[in-house]
This record gives C-alpha cells, structure tokens and sequence, in this order.
C-alpha cells in the first residue's frame, strides 16, 4: 500500500471523490440504483478517502454516528456504523480496505463509540472477520445484494 494515503475527507474535492469511487463501485459495477447509493446520512457522516500520491482515488468508506447510526444498527448510540466501503477494482488485494476499516475505527474511537456495526455483503464477511468482526443476526437484502449485520467491540 506504499504510495497511498488514507484520510478523512475535507474538502469538498475529497467529498466528490469519495463519491466518484462510490459510483464506480456500486452504481456502475454492482448495479446498485444511483437513487439508493446517495442518501441524507452522507451530509453528517465522517467519510475516508484513500488515494494515490498522485491523487487518484482508490476506496472510500463512511462512519455515522449518533441518532444515524442508532437508526442502522438497532438503537445504541454508542456504536457507531460503518458503510459504504469501496474500494476501485484496480486497487483491491492491495490492503487499501483494511486500512480504511482501521481508519473509519479510529474515527469511532476518537468520537467516544465502544463498536463499530456494519452490515456486509455476503461475499465480503471473510474479509470483516479477518479484521475482528463478528456477524450476527439472519442474512437480509439491501438494493437487491444479501448482507449480514456485523460488530467489532472497540475495547
């Protein structure tokens, strides 16, 4: 992953890129509805940009918080929810994912959460459960994709 930093997005340029990795990844790879893709949390959420020292965007994940994430992962909110992690095809096997889970955690711990939920695609649990994420609860659809509710304690 040399060559690539990994940060909080503050710019308005770091929010289109974030975005842009988004719509690369899930409206035009996984066919996800541009209409579901975009939502009202991605104004208060704290995104994560990793990009290239030339600063090409290679993946992007979001952190909520508070009442936003109370609504995604059952009413606790003391634990934040992580979502929209993407990664560009070029840059997966790379670790770029796993550092931005470490990024969006240190978020989540710089804001006082205990946990951190998610709700993963089926064919990426693997990849949570590698860095420390338990799944529970039954398999469910979002935009048409099976997914699985997960948590990491941040203690």
């Amino acid at each position: 992953m040399s060559g690539t930093a990994v940060r909080v997005a503050e710019s308005p340029e770091d929010l289109e890129s974030c975005f842009a990795v988004r719509k690369e990844v899930f409206v035009a790879e996984q066919q996800v509805p541009e209409d579901l893709e975009y939502d009202e949390y991605d104004a208060r959420a704290v995104h994560v940009l990793a990009v290239r020292d030339d600063g090409v965007p290679l993946g992007t994940g979001r952190l909520l918080t508070g009442a936003a994430a109370a609504a995604k992962n059952g009413g606790d909110a003391g634990v934040g929810a992580l979502g929209r992690l993407a990664v560009t095809r070029a840059a997966r096997g790379l670790g770029i994912g796993a550092a931005l889970v470490r990024a969006i955690e240190d978020a989540a711990r710089a804001r006082g959460l205990t946990a951190v939920d998610l709700h993963a695609q089926t064919h990426a649990l693997g990849f949570y459960e590698r860095l420390g994420y338990e799944v529970y609860g039954p398999e469910f659809p979002d935009a048409g994709i099976p997914h699985r509710a997960m948590r990491k304690s941040l203690g």
